[in-house]
């Protein structure tokens, strides 16, 4: 069914937006003005970089121990996402840098560029062919040509992150939230109208 086609990007879409909630209250955190707000009996102090690590790790918790609750498991990839937030964020509290985190997002994109470069060498598909190759029926060379896409996309997401963070201080959260989002974005529409000229035909008794 034509639907079933473009189930993956919906899905990658969709997960996209998941992982965007905590960046998105982390950078609303960060732009407010410093403040104390009053919660449980507790003051708590919000606005700045700080207080906005401590409300990107506590949501990143909330979201994931969602879905790991409603799902019984979580992707790779987001065990790798919060772990490293946690590692990332929690390294600059303990040491009151932002240093660590300005690091985070180039080494997760990294750490995936090595899982998909990896996938060619180990097992028998590459890692985006096992991802989407359940609802997606494509010649073998296209899926090896779409898993080395996403390497580069991770390398240059990564080294993008990289040079904004430490070259660009005022805007380097802002290039974290949305530069990364508008990217990740802009590829997946790629990545869409490249599959959309390579996908084998449906068979004639299948119906759209």
């Amino acid at each position: 069914m034509v639907l079933c086609r473009h189930i993956p990007l919906l899905a990658a879409a969709v997960k996209q937006f998941i992982d965007f909630i905590p960046l998105l209250l982390f950078f609303i955190v960060y732009k407010m003005d410093p403040r104390t707000v009053e919660f449980a009996g507790h003051a708590f102090e919000l606005g700045g970089i700080f207080s906005a690590t401590a409300v990107l790790i506590a949501s990143s918790i909330v979201v994931y121990g969602a879905l790991f609750a409603s799902q019984r498991k979580l992707e790779k990839g987001q065990w790798l996402t919060l772990i490293a937030c946690l590692v990332f964020g929690g390294m600059t509290l303990a040491f009151h840098s932002e240093t660590f985190l300005k690091w985070k997002a180039p080494v997760v994109n990294w750490l995936f560029a090595l899982a998909f470069a990896g996938s060619h060498f180990i097992g028998d598909k590459p890692l985006i062919q096992r991802v989407m190759g359940h609802a997606l029926s494509l010649p073998q060379p296209i899926w090896v040509k779409l898993n080395v896409a996403w390497i580069v996309f991770f390398l240059v997401c990564g080294f993008a992150n990289l040079y904004v963070a430490f070259t660009y201080q005022s805007i380097w959260v802002d290039f974290k939230v949305f530069g990364s989002l508008g990217l990740t974005l802009l590829f997946l529409i790629g990545q869409g109208i490249y599959l959309a000229r390579h996908m084998q035909q449906p068979k004639p008794d299948e119906k759209d």
